[in-house]
């Protein structure tokens, strides 16, 4: 029986009477954190997600496993030594998806060089045994020829220091494999509509309906937990309704370039812009990865879309850089993430001022929430919220096992030349796709690698249910460059459908609603 298969899972909830020990609400990087350390515990858990996995916040990162330079330099030690040590066990146990990466901070202050560099010595110092390596000084010369394409006119040199870099969907992915593979339930694609109480006002269970068939569910839980990201309050007013929003939600954007605005293997860390925040310049599967911004907004949505003056701030900034400024014709795609940062206490309207560590609430009815955070500290994250529902459900206390737990997929060394790596240990089970079906070795489009085979293996294997799952999170064509994701489309739901055994209503339907949702990822 194949665990990651959606039949399998509704097999698995179709006995109503059973109580689990854990119903987890949120498939992002803190729900599937908490899901793989709750079975990976024994205890019999349950994740449900409204969209697919990582759909929202969690697939929208600027692709980076550190420790937050910035965090340091606000003096918030505790947070930076936490993830500088979470960023070191994601590297062990996800390989296959993270790496090593060198960031160059070009100083064009002759006091810049020394400024940073006892600064990145410390953080490097917090990270322990778990070091990724020394910062170094870098002449003019050796910064010009690391990052050609940097501007030169007043460059002094540069500051090398290292961080992690990784694939944040894949990883959402890889995650929810982990949990199944270890005994836990999983169903995208579900979304809960109601909590339900006993007698005496305490959580029992959840209300949940199947978005694909409408069929509804009652499941009943020792512990309910609310790990939805910028959708808590929706939860928690579930709970009580008369409850204060909780969280204070901050957008992000990213803009997408051709390689050629920096041709490196090392990125770009730009530490102070003109609003007092960082932009990174990324090299990510070819392309030129380069954003964020921190902008307060009013709403929340499972499609945030970029503002034009955050776009503009982005661009401009770049080209302050760079010997060749990017214009918005040159983006190749933009996507925007919501942070779901805790609201400040003290009115502050800036969200760079407000803590990117995690909070964990009890309600009164023993609704657990949890908000906050950085995806790299899920780990440490999932270890909090399970421990607190030990606590709340009065389960068997058992010590948390992932510190050293291998992530689905999980393989050293990768040869990141392949595009097959990110599927770590499965390459050889993709392979052989190709021997199942000679065709399905050919690319679904000729512009870009992705094989028809690799579409195949995301229904099978990681429960993609759209065109959007595979074209946005399975592979990362959307976020790279959404036109050549739009003309992929027609042949993605066509494969798809077959495998589903879906008919011509419904391909048509999903390549118009990728179409529509592709449409705020291209610049016009």
């Amino acid at each position: 029986m194949n665990v990651f298969k959606r039949e399998t899972n509704l097999l698995n909830i179709a006995d109503t009477n059973k109580t689990w020990d854990l119903i987890i609400i949120g498939g992002g990087a803190t729900g599937l954190g908490a899901a793989v350390d709750a079975v990976s515990r024994g205890y019999a858990t349950l994740l449900l997600e409204q969209s697919d996995f990582a759909k929202g916040t969690s697939s929208r990162a600027t692709k980076l496993a550190h420790g937050g330079v910035r965090y340091l330099a606000q003096g918030d030690i505790g947070l930076v030594r936490e993830a500088l040590r979470e960023r070191g066990l994601l590297l062990k146990n996800a390989p296959h998806l993270v790496k090593n990466e060198n960031f160059i901070i070009p100083n064009y202050n002759w006091w810049g060089g020394i400024f940073y560099f006892i600064g990145l010595t410390i953080y490097d110092i917090l990270a322990g045994k778990l070091s990724f390596g020394r910062a170094k000084h870098l002449s003019k010369k050796e910064a010009l020829s690391r990052l050609p394409g940097l501007k030169e006119k007043g460059l002094h040199g540069g500051v090398l220091y290292h961080d992690g870099q990784f694939d944040d969907s894949r990883l959402a992915i890889n995650l929810a494999q982990t949990a199944m593979e270890q005994g836990a339930t999983l169903l995208n694609y579900f979304k809960v509509t109601g909590l339900l109480k006993d007698n005496n006002k305490q959580l029992s269970g959840v209300s949940v309906s199947d978005n694909e068939t409408g069929t509804i569910y009652q499941l009943t839980a020792k512990v309910i937990v609310n790990a939805t990201g910028v959708f808590v309050d929706e939860i928690l007013k579930m709970d009580t309704p008369e409850k204060k929003p909780m969280v204070r939600p901050s957008q992000g954007v990213h803009l997408v370039l051709d390689r050629s605005f920096l041709p490196a293997e090392d990125a770009l860390m730009i530490p102070e812009t003109q609003d007092g925040r960082v932009l990174f310049a990324v090299p990510w599967y070819g392309k030129l990865l380069v954003g964020t911004t921190d902008t307060p907004v009013e709403s929340h949505s499972l499609e945030p879309v970029a503002l034009d003056s955050e776009v503009k701030f982005i661009l401009r900034t770049a080209g302050k850089y760079l010997n060749k400024a990017p214009t918005r014709q040159d983006v190749l795609s933009v996507f925007a993430g919501l942070r779901p940062l805790a609201a400040p206490q003290n009115g502050s309207s800036k969200t760079k001022e407000i803590s990117r560590s995690h909070k964990l609430i009890v309600s009164e009815s023993g609704l657990i929430t949890i908000t906050g955070g950085k995806w790299t500290t899920y780990r440490k994250m999932g270890e909090d919220v399970i421990d607190k529902a030990i606590a709340i459900g009065g389960l068997k206390n058992t010590p948390c096992k992932t510190t050293g737990l291998s992530i689905y997929g999980a393989r050293p060394h990768p040869d990141r030349n392949n595009h097959l790596f990110v599927y770590g240990a499965n390459i050889e089970k993709v392979l052989a796709l190709y021997d199942e079906n000679p065709d399905w070795k050919n690319p679904v489009c000729q512009k870009d690698k992705y094989t028809k085979g690799e579409v195949i293996w995301s229904v099978r294997n990681e429960m993609a249910r759209t065109v959007e799952d595979i074209l946005a999170r399975r592979t990362r064509v959307l976020f790279l460059d959404a036109r050549v994701a739009i003309e992929m489309a027609p042949e993605v739901a066509r494969l798809m459908s077959i495998e589903l055994k879906k008919d011509a209503d419904w391909e048509a339907e999903q390549v118009q609603a990728f179409q529509q949702t592709a449409k705020n990822y291209v610049l016009t």
